[in-house]
Formats: structure tokens, sequence, C-alpha cells
């Protein structure tokens, strides 16, 4: 007895949809004799007759409509698995388009590159380094796939249009260099830093914090303005001042500089997030490289802990 076959069920499909095996056989592009050889092996496979033939044309019999049945489901099976395997082969090649703020970039994103390109060695990954507001413009103009950005408490994300997925809780720490008689502490309060001198990315005193929403009632006192973490670090080594430093730069944060931890009320994290635009379905190497993200965070956040400790 013959097997049903997936050009069968195509067959059938269409004569049923068509009401005819002339107008199926143009539609599918073969000849009327084949088709009747299709449905005939079709009713051979199945016991029993599939259509009923009348002078304008042919109708389902019961079996007939069984079949068809099962055929739709086994057909858009076959095209959604065709579908997929369409998106795999057209990941394994292109391009990906990531943004991050730069800690992140330093810290986080290399993990995540490099593993991705372990199974992806096809798809070109380009790095886009700049603040939380402005990979989020990019993100929603289009000119990069998905973003790793960072929000204080009180400083909520505006997610519209936006897929968001939390990575990882990134602590603020107080860097000062080895001679500095805070440097053997684990922690320290907020309030008793009034009297230090700070090094900050600006001359205003607010910027000192990083953004962070601390309470106290005493304004930070800037001794040297300095951008770049490396000057920054090379100034609180000297014994020059303070400053605060994000979790994910302690892994590259010089052995003359010792971390410390806040204390505060309300202790301030960072939360790092994954950014993705909403709407349609991602396709398979934006998700593949998110997985590596969120991966390349957990082992990264116990790295942290550890060099943290450590210090």
């Amino acid at each position: 007895m013959p097997d049903l076959s997936l050009v069968g069920f195509r067959v059938l499909r269409e004569v049923a949809a068509r009401g005819s095996f002339t107008a199926a056989a143009d539609t599918l592009g073969y000849t009327q004799s084949a088709v009747s050889r299709q449905i005939a092996t079709m009713e051979a496979a199945a016991g029993a007759p599939l259509f009923r033939r009348a002078s304008r044309g042919v109708r389902l019999t019961e079996s007939g409509r069984v079949l068809l049945r099962r055929a739709d489901r086994v057909l858009d099976e076959v095209e959604a698995a065709q579908r997929e395997l369409s998106g795999v082969r057209e990941s394994a090649t292109g391009r990906l388009r990531v943004g991050a703020f730069p800690t992140a970039v330093a810290a986080l994103l290399p993990r995540a590159v490099a593993a991705f390109r372990v199974h992806h060695a096809g798809v070109e990954v380009s790095l886009r380094e700049g603040t939380t507001p402005g990979q989020l413009r990019r993100l929603g103009s289009g000119t990069t796939e998905l973003a790793v950005v960072g929000t204080l408490p009180g400083q909520p994300l505006s997610a519209d249009r936006l897929i968001v997925e939390p990575l990882l809780d990134d602590p603020l720490l107080l860097a000062v260099g080895l001679g500095h008689p805070l440097a053997r502490r684990g922690s320290v309060d907020v309030g008793d830093l009034a009297e230090e001198l700070w090094i900050a990315g600006s001359t205003n005193p607010h910027d000192t914090f990083l953004g962070a929403p601390y309470a106290v009632d005493w304004e930070p006192r800037v001794a040297f303005v300095a951008r770049e973490w490396t000057a920054k670090l090379g100034l609180v080594a000297a014994g020059l001042g303070v400053t605060l430093v994000p979790g994910l730069a302690a892994t590259a944060v010089r052995d003359d500089v010792a971390l410390i931890r806040l204390r505060a009320e309300a202790p301030v994290m960072r939360s790092v997030l994954l950014a993705t635009r909403s709407g349609g379905e991602q396709a398979p190497h934006v998700r593949a490289f998110a997985d590596e993200l969120h991966r390349a965070a957990g082992e990264l956040a116990l790295t942290l802990q550890r060099r943290i400790e450590d210090r």
C-alpha cells in the first residue's frame, strides 16, 4: 500500500481549495494527469475515495475532509520549519549592531561577543559606546538592534516600544588610595565622607556622585576634574582625592586603589538592562546575542562580588 506524502498533501489541499483537478494543476504547475495520479495514490493510501466527481468539479468526501484537516496541520508545521531554518541560515551571516554605556563595553560586552562568535562566526558585530539616552535614541531609530543601558533609583527608563530585560545590579563603590585611612575598611557610610576631597568628571559637585540620589547635608569638595577613568584612578592612587566607580569597573581598577562599599539608607544600585525594540519577532541572531549577554552578566556578577571582597 502506498504511503501518504507531502506532495500528495499539497495536491489534496489545492484540489479541495480550487474544486477542480485542472485548476489545481494550473496553480501547482503540474499537468492534470499528474494531479490525478497524486490523488489516486493518496486514495489508495487512505483506503477510501477522497473526492466525489461531478460535472462542475469535485467535492471532498468525509474521508477527504478528515485527511485534509491532518494535511493542513502537517503542511503548516513543515512551512514553519522552513521559515525557522531560513532564519537560521540568514542569521549565520550578516551584521549585529550593539550599543552600550562605557563600563558595560569594558566589562560585559567582551564576554558576550566572544561567546557569540563561537557559534555565529559569520555575523559581524559592531559596538557603539555612548550614554543611556543616546543608546535609547539609536535603538528607537533602528540604528542598533539591541542596547545595554543603565538606570539609577528614581530615574525610571522610558520603555515605550521597547522590551527591557534585567541583566545585573551594579553597585557604586568608593575608590581610595592604599594609603588612605579608609583603605582597609569594608564599607563606609556616605554621610561620613563630608571632609573628603573628590576627583570628579566636572566642576559640578553634583556630578561627583555619578547621578546617584544620595541624601547628604554637605556639598562635595572637588579637588581635581578628570573625565577618563584612568586619569581619575591615577589621581586617587596618588592620594589626591577619592572618587566613585561603578561596580562594573572593578575588574579594571588598578592594584594601588582600594574599593569600599557605600552604606546609605537605601543602597544605590544601578540597574543594568538589556533593551530591544518591541513589535515583530526578533531575528534569531539578536535573540542568540541576548542569551549570551544574560549568561555573561551572571558570570560577571559573581566575578565582581569576589573582586570586591578580595579588595
